[in-house]
């Protein structure tokens, strides 16, 4: 754990202690993101500053901050070359050069102009990263986090709660991150974590007081052979974060599962957010029924009725209990994504055991608006079928399947136009969308759709 805190290198982590953080929504602290970066930099910063204090004629004639700022800067740039340049570290970078530039430039650090120029930095460098879950994630807290502390309510915590602001500041911390990243994790990946306040707040203090400061004492003593103290306080936190992780993934109902929304979802999301965020006075308030009418756009989306592998060999049908499968292996990946998309935990083989395809052999057959769909495996089993035996559509992994008097998917067919979904249409037949078809005209994909 330690090394992928520090480096990004997750190969030491058990599947497991994988599943665990996933569970627990901790498993932000294994991917280098700004936190790291932030966690880091904020403790070379805070550490530079107070030795600066503590020698009076020193702190009356330099400004401490600013020499706080020189210092942090490379370190960031080091911590950067350590880690890799890999798109999430590159963008904690940034973001944290912008904000000490602007304490370099006296002006204020945490503001969503701030934000807005380390994004803009992002995607000149790197403008497809704007569909990575990354960097929506990333940006939509730091943005929430910016607007709300802009806003000085961390400031005046101290003055109502005492020795409880510290507390109260990372509750309000997590609790703003959580909820401005939630809807985007959960669009990308189809789970959320329902304890993973909890896990965060019982977590990131080991984070900041004992991970990451360990880690400077590391780096800083190895080369005089005086790594113990940062081993024994990375080890020790570490340890903590695993047992957070573990105890709350534990919980009964510790994570729940959803379907992929609708692709308007996200830009809506995003849009109403930005109104609220951006816009000044009561107009911002217009960004709420935006926000709402995404989310009703989610919870009335509607999954395929049949999807096919595009190699012909599996299908799945939406049924009361879920999708049924026609088997219980092959094209695993495929039928992941489509468990997945659906907001479905079973695996393949539990899917395949639902009522709603009746599969004899190599033949699956199954009931799709009002007409039925076969499934075929193999030459042999399709030379025994007489035309369509009664189907409106037979799907098979043969390359040609020949004339037949209804709809066919075979091999050749789906691998021009990709795996596919299948819905009925209002005349009792049905509607056949390609995957190559739906990612709509690409200079790379022109001319590999047949009509």
């Amino acid at each position: 754990l330690a090394a992928a805190v520090t480096t990004g290198d997750r190969s030491g982590l058990g599947s497991r202690t994988n599943e665990a953080m996933r569970d627990s929504g901790l498993y932000h602290v294994v991917s280098i993101s700004g936190m790291h970066m932030g966690l880091l930099v904020g403790f070379v910063f805070g550490l530079m500053r107070t030795a600066i204090a503590l020698v009076p004629p020193l702190a009356l004639r330099v400004n401490g901050k600013k020499v706080a700022a020189l210092v942090a800067l490379p370190v960031a740039a080091f911590y950067l070359m350590l880690a890799g340049r890999d798109v999430a570290t590159e963008r904690a970078f940034v973001m944290v050069a912008v904000m000490l530039g602007a304490v370099l430039c006296d002006r204020r650090a945490v503001t969503l102009r701030s934000v807005a120029i380390a994004a803009l930095v992002v995607l000149t460098l790197r403008p497809e990263t704007l569909l990575n879950p990354g960097f929506q994630m990333s940006f939509a807290a730091v943005a929430a986090l910016a607007w709300v502390f802009g806003q000085g309510w961390a400031t005046r915590l101290p003055r109502h709660l005492g020795w409880g602001a510290p507390v109260a500041v990372l509750m309000l911390s997590s609790l703003v991150a959580g909820g401005a990243t939630a809807a985007y994790a959960a669009a990308h990946f189809n789970r959320y974590a329902v304890y993973g306040l909890l896990a965060n707040l019982l977590a990131s203090p080991a984070l900041g007081l004992l991970v990451m400061p360990g880690a400077v004492l590391l780096a800083a003593g190895a080369p005089l052979g005086l790594v113990q103290p940062g081993l024994l306080m990375m080890d020790l936190g570490c340890r903590w974060v695993i047992l957070v992780a573990e105890q709350v993934a534990g919980i009964d109902g510790a994570t729940g599962v959803v379907p992929s929304p609708p692709p308007l979802v996200l830009p809506l999301l995003t849009f109403g957010g930005c109104l609220l965020l951006l816009w000044q006075g009561r107009g911002r308030l217009a960004g709420l029924p935006v926000i709402a009418m995404a989310v009703w756009l989610w919870t009335t989306a509607e999954r395929p009725p049949l999807l096919v592998t595009e190699t012909g060999g599996v299908m799945g049908v939406l049924g009361p209990e879920g999708r049924a499968l026609s088997r219980a292996t092959g094209d695993g990946y495929a039928v992941s994504a489509w468990l997945e998309n659906d907001g479905d935990e079973a695996t393949q083989a539990e899917a395949a055991e639902r009522p709603g395809i009746v599969t004899e052999g190599r033949v699956s057959r199954a009931l799709i608006g009002s007409g039925t769909v076969l499934l075929v495996r193999g030459e042999r089993a399709l030379a025994g079928i007489q035309g369509c035996d009664g189907a409106i559509l037979l799907i098979t992994d043969v390359a040609e399947a020949g004339p037949r008097p209804c709809d066919v998917l075979d091999g050749r067919r789906l691998q021009r136009i990709g795996a596919a979904a299948v819905w009925p249409d209002d005349e009792g037949g049905l509607h056949i969308i390609g995957a190559r078809e739906a990612s709509g005209d690409r200079p790379w994909t022109r001319g590999a759709v047949s009509p």
